[in-house]
């Protein structure tokens, strides 16, 4: 398995000791990688950000306006 060395903020340290103390992993490699993997997946099915799309019918009504919608 590959190594990766990473450098968090201390509040992060904390949170996963706590959850190490409190028996939620068995240790603290256990919880970065489950909680890393549990992210991963969590971005993974968010799906791609609509910000980049351009407008369509929903955000500027059928022809452009956005308070009406013509037929």
């Amino acid at each position: 398995m590959p190594k990766v060395e990473i450098t968090i903020p201390e509040h992060l340290e904390m949170q996963i000791a706590q959850m190490v103390e409190q028996g939620e992993f068995l240790n603290r490699e256990e919880a970065i990688e489950d909680l890393l993997s549990t992210g991963l997946k969590a971005y993974k099915t968010s799906g791609p950000s609509d910000e980049d799309e351009e407008p369509g019918f929903e955000e500027d009504g059928m022809m452009g306006h956005d308070d009406e919608y013509v037929f």
